[in-house]
Formats: C-alpha cells, sequence, structure tokens
C-alpha cells in the first residue's frame, strides 16, 4: 500500500459537514484512497457504506434521492451517524443537483464522494455545490510518495537527509521517476512490459471513457495528437495559431480541447507574469504535465528518456509539480517570466506583492554562476529569495537584498519554507 499525503487532510475533514469530493486524473488512486479512509472509520467502530456507480448493482440505489436514502438507512440504520463513500459520482445524470438535494435534507451522514475530472464533476457539480463541499485533489504519486515507497518508509522522517547521503541511490530514484511517472498501478508493476501494457490502458481509458464518452468529443483522434504536441513543448510557449494549422482544426477548437485537457487533470497551463506588457510576454501560456510517464508516452519515450533535452524538460516538469503540492493550499499563484529581449525565467511564484523566481538545471552544477535572465529578474524586482534547482549544488548567494540558493532537487522536494 502507498501512503498518500492527502490521507491526513481527508481524515481532519470527516467531522466537518461538509462533503468531501476528492477529484483528479484518472487511475491516480481515489478508490484505493476511498478504501484506506473506510478502513480507518472501519477500524474505530463506525457505520459506513461504499457504493460505486461504476458497480451495475449499486446504479439502481441512484435512480432517486429517495432511493439512496433508503439504501443508506438499511445499510446504516435510521438516523444514526454514518459514512457514505461514493465512488464514480460523475456517472450519475445532474449529479451536482441530486448532492445538493441531499445535503440540503440535513441527513446525519457524510458524504465522502470521488470522480474523474470530467466536464460534468468540474461544472456542474461544482456550481451546485458551492458551500456544501470541499475539493481535495488527488494527483499521480508524487515524488516525496514515490521515493518513501520505494525506500519501505524507512527514511520518511528524513527522506532530504537520505538522499543527500545516497547521492547515487537519488540519481537511481530520480531516473525512474522521470522516466515511468506516478500513476499507483505503474509504480507497484515490477516489470518494464507491465508498465508499458498499463501506461497503453489508462491512455486509453482517458479516450475512450472521460473524452469520447463523458465529453461526447467527436475527433477523439484530433485530441490525441493534440497531447503529443504538448508533450513536445512542455515549458515551451504555445502557439495556438500554429497548432491549429498543424492539426488542422479551427483556432476555437484547439482552444476547446486544451481547456478539456485541463479539465481532466492531463495538462496544466500556466501564464506569464507580467508588470511591463509592452517589453513582456503576457498572452502564450507554457504547458506541464500532471504525470510524466504519461508525458513520455505521448512521444514514445517512456521508460527511454536519454538525450538530456529530453531529461531536462521532464525534469522541470517534476520541479512544477512540486511547486504546485507546495502551493497547493495557500493563495499564491506559479507564473513563467520571459521579455522580447528573449530573457527567461521558468518559475515565478507570486504571494500577495512578494516574488519568488525558481530556475530548473538538470545538471551537475560545479559552480554557483547565476544565469544571465535570472539575475536581469532580480536586478528588476528585488525579490528576497531566488531558487536554482538543480541536481546536487547546494549553497546560499546574497545578490543586492537578494537570498540566492542552490538547492539539489531532494532537498527541494521537502522544503516547505519557500515562501
Amino acid at each position: 500500500m502507498i501512503k498518500r499525503k492527502l490521507f491526513n487532510e481527508l481524515v481532519d475533514h470527516l467531522p466537518k459537514k461538509e462533503m468531501s469530493l476528492i477529484i483528479g486524473p484518472r487511475q491516480s488512486g481515489k478508490t484505493t484512497l476511498m478504501e484506506m479512509l473506510k478502513a480507518h472509520l472501519d477500524k474505530n467502530g463506525e457505520r459506513t457504506l461504499f457504493l460505486n456507480l461504476d458497480v451495475e448493482w449499486d446504479r439502481p440505489h441512484f435512480e432517486s434521492q429517495a432511493a439512496l436514502i433508503k439504501k443508506i438507512e438499511l445499510e446504516l440504520g435510521h438516523r444514526q451517524l454514518g459514512y457514505v463513500f461514493i465512488d464514480e459520482i460523475q456517472r450519475k445524470a445532474d449529479a451536482g443537483l441530486f448532492l445538493k438535494g441531499l445535503f440540503d435534507l440535513k441527513l446525519p451522514y457524510k458524504f465522502i464522494l470521488s470522480g474523474s475530472g470530467s466536464l460534468e464533476l468540474k461544472q456542474k457539480i461544482h456550481e451546485s455545490l458551492v458551500g456544501r463541499k470541499r475539493l481535495f485533489e488527488l494527483p499521480t504519486i508524487t515524488f516525496e510518495e514515490f521515493i518513501n515507497h520505494r525506500t519501505d518508509y524507512r527514511y520518511e522522517h528524513n527522506l532530504a537527509d537520505f538522499l543527500a547521503i545516497e547521492k547515487d541511490r537519488a540519481q537511481q530514484l530520480l531516473s525512474e521517476y522521470m522516466n515511468f511517472g506516478g500513476y499507483p498501478r505503474i509504480v507497484m508493476a515490477a516489470e518494464e512490459r507491465e508498465k508499458r501494457q498499463l501506461i497503453d490502458e489508462i491512455f486509453r481509458s482517458v479516450l475512450e471513457k472521460d473524452i469520447v464518452y463523458l465529453l461526447k468529443l467527436d475527433k477523439p483522434e484530433v485530441f490525441s495528437a493534440l497531447i503529443k504536441i504538448l508533450a513536445g513543448q512542455v515549458g515551451q510557449l504555445v502557439n495556438y495559431s500554429e497548432m491549429a494549422s498543424t492539426l488542422n482544426v479551427s483556432f476555437a477548437t484547439v482552444k476547446k480541447y486544451l481547456w478539456y485537457a485541463r479539465k481532466i487533470f492531463l495538462v496544466e497551463l500556466i501564464t506569464p507574469y507580467a508588470r511591463n506588457v509592452r517589453k513582456e510576454i503576457s498572452k502564450s501560456p507554457v504547458p506541464y504535465f500532471w504525470d510524466l510517464g504519461l508525458r513520455n508516452y505521448s512521444l514514445g519515450l517512456f521508460g527511454h528518456l536519454e538525450s538530456p533535452a529530453e531529461k531536462g524538460f521532464v525534469f522541470e516538469n517534476l520541479v512544477f509539480l512540486m511547486l504546485k503540492e507546495k502551493l497547493r493550499l495557500t493563495a499564491a499563484r506559479l507564473n513563467y517570466w520571459r521579455t522580447t529581449d528573449k530573457a527567461e525565467v521558468d518559475f515565478v511564484i507570486e504571494a500577495g506583492k512578494e516574488l519568488i523566481p525558481v530556475e530548473v538545471k538538470y545538471k551537475h552544477l560545479r559552480d554557483d554562476k547565476v544565469p544571465v535572465s535570472l539575475r536581469s529578474f532580480i536586478n528588476k524586482y528585488n525579490p528576497r529569495y531566488a531558487y536554482i534547482v538543480n541536481l546536487d549544488l547546494n549553497k546560499t548567494l546574497r545578490i543586492n537584498k537578494t537570498t540566492l540558493v542552490f538547492m539539489p532537487f531532494h532537498e527541494f522536494s521537502r522544503q516547505t519554507a519557500i515562501l
């Protein structure tokens, strides 16, 4: 069993009246996480009920609110406190209104729900349950979760020390994660052949269940080609017109399909940070993938990252995922910075009035040379802190009023005080 960081947050939310709604990429482990929560409650003697809309004999209980309440009362008792788990809630038509009605009845049951990031789930449920639910995003296995699992949780509380001391092992684990990503079934698979079969099945599942069945997309082959193009442009500017020409579709179709790719947790687009829109690029987004393995699969590189350039793109994507996890419970925004003069910084964290630039280098740095673009950003905005995430250099410099930290990836993955 792979421990998930989100588990403790969900446990803390169990006493709250709000519904707990777990969303995330297909096959990221939502069902397993719910089963772990149910086991936790069962162990403590609580009444629980688990229903799954992918299971044929559970579906009749969702024909009406009255039918579901009868089933719950049968299993948990009439008007007694209990916990109801509903998996794959996006399968229910008008799920948002259905759940809103249940919540407004003030039943003595706590609802824990899960579903993929389909349009139905992201829009209708979200809008209908305003003030009635809390969203929990479950990504695929994070780098930190992966390392802890691979080391049997022996270094769970001093992981950075382990990776700093066991450098060869750290590089081996980094390479494995960058190649295969974090889908739980793939992490658990022992052989590369099995991993390949699984990633193919996962991608087909996304196309068939989310794109064709739920979103009713009429050109899944175009969507698949779009994902391949984005995979080759990780960390680079998206040109909508060029993409439309390549795919032989309209500009509007490209934007719509990109929106779908975001809503089903395949791709994230970050926008530029700009104060001076005349000198700084202020429109084109930059894509990153929710899972590195799926990105590699789209390009035929799954398990076979070889060129330094490809490894650099994937490493940058990994740092993006680390930053996304760190900023998840904050109001901070994540952008990139590029100017018309070609100066660029990979990431800029905007937390209120504070800016924190983060540059990424997939290199064994031997000296503390500061990239020209990063120095330009520091001179322009005078941030309190700046970071260069790299493979192994750990050093701190002062540039005017800025503390610049060269930080190894394993230290950065555990670093929480970046804001």
